[in-house]
């Protein structure tokens, strides 16, 4: 009788929500159950519920954004946790859970990896703050055994800042979930829950509404837009900290009407199908989760060429690239879409054949049991 083979008990590490959010919840679904045990440790801007069934523990100690006296504390919290849950590898995402992670993890007997979800030192922050960022990824590299990076530009990144060995590197690029979306059935959102008229043209953006996605951008856009197509209203799926900022400069514009925020939702993809044109003018950007989301919902693309968006999105076949931080660039992107059928369905058509090649989260799953596999073998 042969004996049941142990399962390989991962113990993850999250506090940056939102896109780690939804990045852990699509791997834990499709890693093998049979294969693989997860628990997950979270800030408190997490959800259980979003969980349930994913993992077999959830657990929540306080971990902030900003570098503070906390981070200790948490450190110390967690390493009580890996002591007493024992798993034999330790996955840290985001930065902040990076550096908490390996230093709660020294000397103890499992696997590290992190994957830091694109690297702080590339956020437009002072220089101070990048190099400290910098300091702090390089102190903390030799305490874990690999580093996964979301695209080839994270890796390059790392290596052209020092980081750790080209070895320590690997790239797995980030994924959605091609078969949830395809076996959907209907959308439960419509524009007459916006108040937004069948035959108006769409704009939209998914992302935190914050200083890395330049919504401020978007409404500078929109003005130029609007200008031009009467018709035109505008969608920020998302919240955060420049929402007041944000409706103020639509309300100074003109376009109180025409945005339609909707706050953190749990369905974005029902507001993506909403869309003629989907955009994401991010001032830096490890990846880009909206991208291959806008993809596979066919909807025709305007992205800022920065950091990994340009591995992504090739320019003119598989969407639109303008430069960061320039409205005029992106209404002319706009324009130039909104008056040319045939170009939207030619970047369309190439978008889905590559999300369904190349950005499907079942892929990611794959070669992340065969990192886990190969650790927990050494």
């Amino acid at each position: 009788m042969r004996m049941t083979e142990k399962r390989i008990r991962i113990l993850h590490v999250a506090q940056a929500a939102g896109g780690v959010d939804r990045y852990i919840r699509m791997l834990l679904k499709y890693l093998n159950k049979e294969k693989f045990e997860n628990i997950l440790v979270c800030s408190q801007d997490f959800h259980r519920e979003d969980y349930n069934g994913l993992t077999s523990e959830f657990i929540q100690i306080k971990m902030t954004r900003a570098i503070n006296g906390n981070d200790l504390r948490a450190a110390g919290h967690l390493r009580e946790l890996i002591k007493l849950y024992r798993p034999d590898i330790v996955y840290a995402h985001s930065s902040k859970a990076g550096a908490i992670t390996r230093i709660a993890n020294i000397g103890l007997k499992n696997h590290c990896i992190y994957n830091p979800h694109g690297w702080a030192f590339n956020m437009q922050c002072s220089k101070k703050n990048k190099y400290l960022y910098r300091v702090i990824e390089k102190l903390a590299a030799p305490f874990c055994e690999k580093i996964i990076c979301i695209s080839e530009a994270e890796k390059q990144s790392a290596l052209s800042n020092h980081i750790c060995t080209r070895e320590k590197l690997q790239v797995i690029y980030n994924g959605v979930d091609v078969k949830e979306y395809e076996d959907r059935s209907g959308n439960n959102v419509t524009r007459q829950n916006l108040h937004i008229p069948d035959d108006a043209f769409v704009v939209g953006m998914v992302g935190r509404i914050s200083q890395q996605k330049a919504p401020d951008i978007f409404i500078k856009a929109a003005k130029l837009i609007k200008d031009r197509i009467p018709s035109a209203h505008f969608i920020i799926v998302g919240s955060g900290e420049m929402e007041s900022e944000i409706r103020k400069c639509a309300e100074d514009n003109g376009l109180t009407k025409a945005l339609h925020i909707t706050g953190w939702v749990k369905n974005p993809m029902s507001y993506v199908e909403l869309f003629d044109v989907a955009c994401l003018l991010s001032r830096w950007e490890g990846f880009g989760l909206a991208l291959p989301e806008y993809m596979m919902a066919e909807k025709p693309i305007i992205a800022t060429r920065v950091d990994a968006i340009p591995d992504i999105i090739y320019d003119g076949q598989n969407g639109l690239l303008v430069s960061p931080d320039n409205p005029v660039d992106t209404y002319k992107a706009v324009m130039k879409l909104y008056n040319d059928d045939d170009l939207r369905r030619g970047l369309t058509q190439k978008a889905l054949c590559d999300v369904r090649k190349k950005y499907d989260v079942r892929r990611a799953v794959k070669e992340h049991e065969q990192l886990f596999r190969g650790l927990a073998q050494t």
